[in-house]
């Protein structure tokens, strides 16, 4: 049996079933998601209109016993940046794709009238209800209404009030082990474009299915032990190791104390406040609470570096509080409150958002004048103007730059429409190389220089020398491959350092694939990636003057380092001028 892509027409409201081409069958993920994007979507269309397809792609692997491979991307031209995205998340749903032989959702057209459906897929088919009587509400008690319509064992996507309001800042949430809205897929705005089209929830039983044709079952074995041993031998990914044991926000401390840790939206790289909401604070009080830490976000993740925060007591449980999400509604607002962060977390994720965009979106905002840095409740009630449908709300729901703009803020921390990560580019330099060069806008993922400035992984590197294009291109080739594999991306801790478990992820790949990849290939490959996304980007107008960090950070010397972002244009330009 075949890999098959389901084709949603919208307008028809059709699910048809077609044969995956031949030119895709080596694909998965992002290498997927990209290609059908630059295929099919013409570059200079709205991102709202006719004419933009959301699409979904399990990983390569994602589906098997593969360790940490539970991945699913995401793509389709973004109302954020205008450019070509893909976000990516950990969750059961793709593993349940990939086991149904579902190469890719591919969703187009536009459903006439106000009305939202839901797409049920299941081994027979695929079949749709109108969800209208979820339209308005939040995820979460929406996420257990699906399940005790459908069933516990339903995996879930969905988008929330942020998408039906079309914001810039909207992303499509699927559900973790215990059933919360708390994976996102969230950068970029795709959920906008998938609550454009009609469409409000995909949900997922894998009942029955025929598994992932494994061509080469041997070598698949053999690879994931090579795999699993490299994952269980690095320190960062080990059981008991820094992910294990505090989860993403283990990073709080270091980045703070490198100066790299922005505070008050971007304003400075460091404050002895961070350490109250750091990942060995927030680890010790999860203990107290009975949530769960270490957690995975997905079956078969063996690195867990997910958790379940809650309120004292185990009551209203959120999620995982990501490094990301803890930063950008924490240090970069100057709250520094982890009961804060967490009601926050849980109201974003509630709305149906990104945490990154909105906790930057936040911070502007009180830059701006909105309400005082600090101020932890008035920024549950902006969230609130969200919910509500409010002009203030439909302002904040489009991001930062956009947010910025509305209250004639000049430090909007963007690239390409995008907010930035929780990394000052000022103190570190070769991160910010990957923001301003990244097709996909700031984000840290698309080459996480951090890896090598800040932890020793895959050689070190000074974080102030500003000779970063090779560091970033490197990396950012690397990643694109990681991507497209349905592997987590935390898994190059390990393999950028033990080239046999680098080995076996390439025979892992070609287990399934029944190829004969090499080590040689990943920058090949890549690159290829990587070049479909920036000729999408070149056709929908962008030029190297898009590839540029804000002004601001070229001019404001960043305490307590007190540096600029003095990587060259030069410079900048010659990461992928070859």
């Amino acid at each position: 049996m075949p890999k098959k892509i389901i084709r949603v027409n919208m307008n028809k409201l059709e699910a048809n079933y077609e044969d995956l081409p031949e030119k895709y069958q080596a694909l998965g993920g992002r290498g997927l998601t990209s290609t059908i994007v630059a295929d099919e979507v013409p570059p200079t269309c709205h991102p709202l209109g006719p004419n933009n397809k959301v699409v979904l792609a399990p990983g390569i692997v994602t589906g098997t016993n593969a360790p940490s491979s539970g991945r699913i991307s995401v793509g389709g031209k973004s109302p954020l940046t205008g450019g070509i995205k893909e976000a990516n998340a950990g969750t059961d749903f793709g593993q349940k794709l990939g086991r149904l032989r579902i190469g890719a959702i591919i969703i187009e057209g536009q459903k006439e009238g106000d009305d939202y459906y839901l797409l049920k897929i299941t081994n027979d088919g695929a079949e749709f209800k109108n969800a209208n009587k979820w339209v308005g509400k939040g995820l979460y008690e929406v996420y257990k209404d699906l399940r005790k319509e459908y069933g516990e064992k339903i995996s879930i996507c969905g988008v929330g009030i942020a998408a039906e309001l079309r914001g810039g800042n909207s992303g499509l949430s699927f559900n973790d082990p215990e059933g919360l809205p708390s994976r996102y897929a969230g950068r970029g705005g795709l959920g906008a474009v998938m609550a454009s089209r009609g469409l409000k929830f995909i949900i997922v039983d894998d009942t029955g299915a025929p598994g992932v044709e494994i061509k080469n079952a041997e070598l698949f074995k053999t690879g994931i032990a090579k795999l699993v041993k490299a994952l269980g031998d690095h320190d960062v990914t080990k059981p008991g190791g820094a992910l294990n044991t505090y989860g993403t926000a283990v990073l709080i401390n270091i980045i703070n104390e490198s100066g790299g840790l922005p505070q008050r939206n971007f304003s400075r790289g460091q404050d002895d406040r961070s350490s109250k909401v750091s990942g060995e604070e927030k680890a010790e009080e999860i203990k107290k609470r009975g949530g769960a830490r270490p957690h995975a976000c997905h079956p078969g993740c063996v690195i867990q570096c997910s958790e379940v925060w809650t309120k004292p007591g185990g009551k209203d449980p959120v999620g995982v509080l990501e490094y990301e999400s803890v930063w950008a509604l924490g240090p970069n607002c100057e709250i520094y409150d982890l009961d804060t962060i967490g009601e926050l977390n849980r109201a974003i994720n509630d709305l149906g958002m990104d945490t990154i965009e909105t906790g930057d979106t936040i911070a502007v905002a009180m830059e701006g004048g909105l309400i005082e840095f600090g101020d932890g409740k008035g920024a549950i009630k902006l969230l609130e103007e969200i919910r509500k449908k409010t002009p203030t709300g439909r302002i904040l729901v489009n991001g930062t730059e956009f947010t910025g703009k509305a209250f004639g803020v000049t430090r909007i921390p963007t690239v390409k429409g995008q907010s930035m990560p929780a990394y000052d580019p000022r103190a570190i330099k070769g991160i910010g190389v990957t923001y301003a060069t990244s097709p996909m806008g700031a984000d840290h993922t698309a080459g996480y220089a951090i890896a090598t400035e800040i932890m020793g992984v895959g050689g070190t590197a000074d974080r102030l020398e500003p000779k970063k294009a090779e560091l970033s291109r490197n990396l950012q080739v690397a990643t694109a491959v990681v991507d497209s594999t349905g592997y987590c991306l935390f898994i190059a801790f390990a393999i950028l350092d033990i080239v046999e478990g680098l080995q076996g992820v390439v025979d892992s790949v070609n287990g399934v694939l029944g190829a004969n990849l090499t080590l040689d290939d990943i920058p090949t490959i890549g690159m290829q990636i990587l070049e479909t996304e920036i000729k999408f980007n070149k056709a929908a107008g962008f030029t190297s003057l898009d590839d540029r960090l804000p002004e601001f950070m070229k001019e404001e010397k960043l305490p307590p380092d007190n540096e600029v972002f003095n990587v060259t244009d030069e410079e900048l330009d010659s990461v992928f001028k070859f």
